[in-house]
């Protein structure tokens, strides 16, 4: 008998229907959910951003008890700015098995998935809780979910496990890399470029520390452990982000650029960090020899840390008995997962979709993952029931 999938299609629908890109406000999606789930007589908390401009949302469906899985998924989606879409981004569109739509892969559907079945959940008896949490600004560094946590791991009795919903094909993945990102302004010294020997062209000292970043890769790459899990098997940097200089016969005043770091677990963001510090150093020191006023300024912009790789994982252990999957892998983006692991939770992502083909104009999900993603959470359910 095939499964009649129109309530999570509906639910998938009416999330991708919110346009929650990054650089807007997610609200809209947080008070449809608040009035979805308070029509059923679930609770809702929000743990909102400093300006009040976002939120994120928990929930507990179910008995207020330990044990409990928290559902993880952020509300936040990556531009569709010069993308050629074939469809609408925002209206969800079904053509041959698949559901196109920005956010059908990353990460709505898992999150759309959970939420057609409250009812189900509320008509199953749980005797421990299903906790939905849902996240802002994940897109741009993990940003929203710390908070959320931390209010989570306070209030809510002890659960057991954390399932964050990224897209993985339904595989259980217990490894991620790390994420920090860093952003470089290089302040020289501005003359005619007739007077190099005067002055000191910003975008000349950035190119010496844009090659720093390279080398480290290299150096990084050239010492990789063959027998890593991770693609590549090694802590990656790069530039990604350039900008400088007003006009060809003007030495450049000012450059900046920003520089991506993915960190295989266990490798420290710090030390790292430090290498780039020291560097910048000997290069700012060189450019004072012309002008004073010449500086490096760095700032951290994000910082999420890798999820590590657990013999004793009761969360990756659940994943594996619902899906039938016998091992588990890693993947090299970043996700949340790490920052709930780093706050004591037994985590692991499994959720339906590709990763390849998350932030691509079509993004889409296949209509066969819907259905496995569906299978699992009740399988879930059913053991948070019996």
């Amino acid at each position: 008998m095939k499964q009649d999938l129109s309530p999570q299609i509906e639910w998938i629908a009416r999330l991708v229907g919110h346009d929650t890109t990054s650089s807007r406000s997610n609200l809209n999606l947080i008070e449809d959910v608040e009035a979805y789930l308070a029509g059923l007589g679930v609770e809702t908390f929000r743990v909102q951003s400093d300006d009040g401009a976002k939120s994120n949302l928990y929930a507990l469906v179910g008995p207020k008890a330990p044990g409990g899985v928290v559902l993880s998924g952020h509300t936040d989606v990556v531009p569709i700015d010069g993308q050629d879409w074939s469809t609408d981004p925002w209206t969800l569109t079904e053509r041959d098995g698949k559901l196109y739509g920005r956010g059908t892969c990353d990460m709505k559907s898992f999150s759309a998935i959970g939420l057609s079945l409250v009812p189900e959940m509320l008509a199953a008896g749980l005797k421990r809780p299903l906790i939905f949490a849902l996240s802002y600004d994940e897109e741009i560094g993990c940003l929203g979910a710390p908070r959320m946590i931390s209010e989570i791991a306070d209030r809510v009795p002890s659960p057991s496990a954390v399932i964050v919903g990224e897209p993985t094909n339904m595989n259980v993945i217990d490894g991620h890399k790390g994420i920090a990102s860093f952003r470089v302004t290089v302040t020289g010294y501005t003359t005619h470029s007739s007077q190099t020997d005067r002055g000191v062209s910003a975008v000349e000292a950035a190119a010496k520390l844009i090659s720093k970043v390279a080398d480290m890769r290299a150096a990084r790459a050239r010492d990789a452990d063959p027998e890593s899990p991770f693609t590549p098997p090694y802590t990656t940097m790069t530039v990604n982000v350039v900008r400088g200089g007003t006009q060809l016969n003007i030495m450049a005043g000012e450059a900046t650029f920003d520089w991506d770091l993915r960190a295989l677990p266990g490798d420290s963001v710090v030390d790292i960090a430090e290498e780039f510090h020291d560097f910048a150093k000997g290069v700012e020191t060189e450019m004072r020899l012309k002008s004073p006023d010449c500086r490096i300024d760095i700032e951290q912009i994000t910082a999420a840390p890798a999820l590590a790789p657990r013999d004793d994982n009761p969360a990756a252990d659940l994943a594996k008995s619902i899906t039938g999957r016998n091992a588990t892998g890693v993947v090299s983006y970043a996700a949340e997962a790490g920052q709930f692991q780093e706050a004591g939770f037994s985590t692991v992502i499994c959720g339906p979709g590709s990763i390849d083909q998350a932030h691509q104009a079509d993004e889409f999900i296949t209509l066969e993952q819907v259905r496995l993603g569906t299978e699992f959470l009740r399988r879930l359910i059913a053991r948070l029931a019996a």
